[in-house]
């Protein structure tokens, strides 16, 4: 096999798995978190790895479409409060941090979405609105989209397209013109 086709078969491999992945996700689940998002005051973000900079994107985007979206930790973080959201990305639903914080946002009155592989996993108790993208993850559960992408790949890259398919959806939702998002561009660089 030439580099060219090498390439070519790893772009249709990730392809054909995120489009897997993301068709398989609840549109009505999709629905609720997108009112869930509209209705807040602020909406948080929380994960590990590269999950977190999957969400570092969304929460950027989002910021653009007129959300107040902040990364927890973030330096400039506020408090949150019970008109507020915090979206854990955890594809286990497992992982101690986010658990943590999910725990305490729950106890201080916000919304939790879980995005995740996972239904039942520890986060479920603190979940208000779960979005299940069923991909490989560790826990290896037999109804899981295989992936032939190293370790939990597949869920990073299907989490970050999330996050554009729903800001779309949101763009929609507010009739926002395209145009006018370039106002709310960094515009220091």
């Amino acid at each position: 096999m030439t580099a060219q086709q090498n390439y070519i078969d790893k772009c249709s491999t990730v392809l054909d798995e995120c489009t897997r992945a993301l068709q398989s996700v609840d549109s009505n689940s999709v629905a609720h978190y997108l009112r869930v998002l509209m209705e807040a005051e602020k909406v948080f973000f929380i994960g590990v790895g590269r999950v977190l900079l999957s969400l570092k994107s969304i929460c950027k985007r989002y910021s653009h479409l007129g959300i107040n979206a902040i990364v927890v930790g973030d330096i400039t973080e506020p408090a949150i409060t019970g008109k507020d959201v915090l979206v854990v990305g955890s594809g286990s639903g497992e992982t101690l941090i986010p658990l943590s914080i999910a725990g305490k946002a729950k106890k201080l009155g916000a919304t939790v979405v879980h995005i995740g592989s996972n239904p039942e996993s520890s986060l479920s108790e603190y979940t208000d609105v779960f979005i299940r993208i069923p991909v490989s993850s560790k826990l290896k559960r037999i109804d899981e989209i295989v992936s032939r992408q190293p370790m939990t790949s597949l869920f990073e890259q299907s989490l970050l397209l999330f996050g554009d398919i729903t800001a779309m959806m949101i763009l929609e939702e507010k009739n926002i013109p395209l145009e006018d998002l370039w106002q709310f561009h960094a515009n220091l660089e």
